[in-house]
């Protein structure tokens, strides 16, 4: 219940429904346990009645004394329906108190859970699985909502009926009301026994089930690969074999469960019974009238669905308390990376790497090893290098998906880490190697990288611009719907190139102060690259950017020109001084005018 204690805070910010709530539970109850005391005048007085009848069979007073009875019986069945009308009516009110503060709250965790998410660091991501975060965020806030709405609402409801209908049974006939309950402290064992079990057993549901989430989203991110690798069956069978061991344990939750109803209703009919037994003893003895027996009887079953929800609420709470565990875990995550500073300014764009080194948290790879650089604000840096050689670090560093592990970056001489972080990333512009696109129309996912508040018609103007910037213009106008063609899940529906440019769009549209195009062309041809590069020229002027790419036809035009070999700078310089220095650039640049000149001939 410990972990259950964090939502106190919403429990005060929707007081005036909880109180309510109450109020309304109370007020219910007390219009439902009033018909029994009703019941028990009424089969009082039909009793004495019948007694009376029988002295009046033969006399002229005998149709008098059956009105007199019937219109008694009239006036109970009217008191009896009127306080049923009354208890439904403030039992919708207390639903709609209760429950709809239960929706309320799911709506706020999911709300607070969700900005988290946004705060967390990359690593977090790489730690955790993407099925793994929506099942904590939609099934977890969901068993949580039903121990805010139902849990509470039943509970409450079983503490007032409780105490309500005790009271009056003490009032009635204490010693009636001692027999009633002896089987109560049965019940409490009982479930003081079983919590711990159901707690276990919710918890091994609930991390199954985010097996299973996580399992299925990949699968189906990964459709393709499947299918073009024939593995449709494979996969099947192992998630059959992960369905059924969530079955299993669900299966082994609920027989658990199942326990609790039959022993409920065991100790109701004991009740029950004791109450019929020994008010039958007090009847014969003369201690008590035969409506008595009625009126306990209508209490002991007036107690039976309270108490009997007693095993689902406790399981309810329990799976609510498993939940919260793993909600709690995410939700006292803390973000790696934070701003020193909230102060705000306009950035010019002068980038330094001091001695800068990165190792990999999550893996322990060594990516950059005392790499220094400097690129004035407006010039173009690119940086060259085989498949792992570290540029993408670069890159990532810049973002502050990461932090420098040894050594230091400086953003307009200010350390990278005292500029806010928000201002920062609204000031860069940033086109992975890994294109992702959302699943939205071509004009939605190049809007996305806009920031500014302007008229519609200026918008389109500026998307228009960005895509033929991006020598993607003419493609999108091909398609039937043009710019308000949606392109499917992660761009599914666009060849690799078609995605980096709109990719490219999105980043230039924002008109940021820093450029960063990481390895961004290689899945364009040459002809296309060529077309790109020359509006990126004129894009870039005045910009600080960092080209990154293994291709030297993408990097010969900047101002300087790092070659990186496993985290290390092993040359730098411009494209005719690293040329006349005949070393790993060069032969980088043989080795790929040759492969062009394969290819012309293929």
């Amino acid at each position: 219940m410990k972990s259950l204690l964090v939502l106190n805070k919403y429990f005060l910010r929707y007081k005036y429904h909880f109180f309510l709530g109450i109020l309304f539970i109370t007020i219910s109850n007390v219009f439902a346990i009033y018909p029994a005391a009703i019941i028990r005048q009424a089969l009082d007085e039909v009793m004495d009645g019948i007694n009376t009848l029988q002295l009046f069979k033969n006399s002229s007073l005998y149709s008098e004394v059956v009105k007199n009875i019937g219109k008694g019986l009239f006036y109970f069945s009217v008191i009896i329906i009127s306080m049923a009308l009354l208890k439904g009516l403030f039992m919708f009110f207390m639903r709609q108190t209760i429950i709809v503060m239960s929706r309320l709250i799911e709506y706020d965790m999911k709300n607070e859970i969700y900005e988290h998410y946004q705060k967390l660091s990359l690593s977090f991501y790489k730690r955790n699985n993407t099925g793994d975060l929506m099942n904590r965020i939609s099934e977890d806030v969901s068993r949580v909502r039903m121990y805010i709405g139902p849990a509470i609402m039943y509970s409450i409801n079983l503490l007032v009926l409780f105490v309500l209908v005790i009271y009056t049974m003490i009032r009635v006939n204490p010693k009636l009301t001692l027999f009633v309950l002896m089987p109560l402290p049965i019940l409490s064992i009982a479930v003081y026994f079983v919590n711990s079990t159901i707690l276990r057993k919710s918890e091994e549901v609930q991390a199954k089930l985010s097996v299973l989430s996580s399992f299925v989203q990949e699968v189906f991110s990964g459709i393709r690969i499947l299918k073009a690798y024939n593995r449709i069956n494979i996969m099947g069978f192992r998630f059959e074999h992960d369905a059924d061991d969530y079955k299993e344990k669900n299966l082994s939750l609920v027989k658990f469960n199942a326990v609790f109803f039959p022993l409920i209703m065991l100790l109701i009919g004991v009740s029950t019974l004791i109450v019929v037994w020994v008010g039958g003893m007090e009847v014969a003895r003369g201690a008590i009238s035969p409506g008595v027996i009625a009126e306990f009887i209508i209490y002991v079953n007036m107690l039976t669905w309270p108490v009997a929800s007693i095993g689902w609420v406790t399981s309810i709470i329990q799976r609510a308390a498993a939940s919260q565990i793993r909600i709690n875990e995410f939700m006292q995550t803390q973000p790696e990376i934070v701003s020193e500073e909230l102060s705000i300014y306009p950035l010019k764009g002068e980038i330094q790497f001091k001695r800068v080194s990165f190792t990999y948290p999550d893996t322990g790879i060594i990516a950059l090893k005392n790499l220094s650089f400097h690129i004035p604000a407006g010039k173009t840096l690119a940086i060259l290098g085989r498949t792992g050689a570290g540029k993408s670090t670069v890159a990532h560093l810049l973002m502050r998906f990461y932090d420098v592990s040894d050594g230091q970056i400086l953003i307009d001489g200010k350390d990278i880490r005292y500029h806010d972080l928000s201002v920062l990333r609204n000031n860069i512009g940033y086109v992975p190697q890994d294109v992702f696109l959302f699943s939205d129309t071509i004009r939605n996912n190049i809007v996305f990288g806009l920031h500014t508040h302007v008229s519609s018609e200026m918008i389109d103007e500026q998307v228009i611009q960005a895509a033929k910037d991006a020598d993607i213009h003419d493609n999108i106008m091909q398609f039937p719907e043009k710019y308000q063609t949606r392109i499917g899940e992660r761009g599914i529906t666009l060849s690799g190139g078609q995605k980096q440019r709109i990719s490219i769009a999105r980043a230039i549209i924002k008109n940021p102060r820093i450029l960063i195009f990481d390895d961004c062309l290689s899945a364009v041809d040459a002809e296309t690259e060529e077309k790109i590069l020359k509006n990126l020229l004129r894009l870039m002027h005045g910009k600080t950017t960092l080209l990154i790419s293994h291709r030297i036809s993408t990097v010969k035009t900047a101002d300087h020109i790092l070659v990186l070999d496993e985290g290390t700078l092993v040359e730098e310089g411009t494209h005719e001084s690293l040329m006349k220095l005949k070393g790993v650039y060069y032969d980088l640049y043989q080795k790929q005018v040759k492969e062009d000149k394969i290819d012309l001939i293929v």
